[in-house]
């Protein structure tokens, strides 16, 4: 299991966080939620941020983006076509 907590530690430093299909988001952390502890970093908050594919090719650039940096454990369908 990841250590979510130091996230904190890396506020102002360029980070990247990579998933099992290869894409990437690298950016620099600007700030987490909650702040402080107790408890894990649910969100982080990135600025200069590049989305990159399993090639190293950018798909997307922002300024500012909030990514929830936590494993994922499923997905579900709410709403949409059948």
């Amino acid at each position: 299991m990841p250590n979510y907590d130091r996230l904190r530690e890396l506020v102002s430093h360029r980070v990247s966080f990579d998933y099992d299909t290869g894409a990437r988001v690298v950016g620099y952390v600007a700030s987490c939620k909650p702040g402080t502890g107790p408890g894990p970093v649910q969100v982080v908050q990135l600025s200069r941020v590049d989305i990159l594919d399993e090639k190293g090719r950018v798909l997307e650039h922002h300024d500012e983006f909030s990514l929830v940096p936590n494993v994922m454990t499923h997905f579900r369908l709410f709403e949409g076509p059948s």
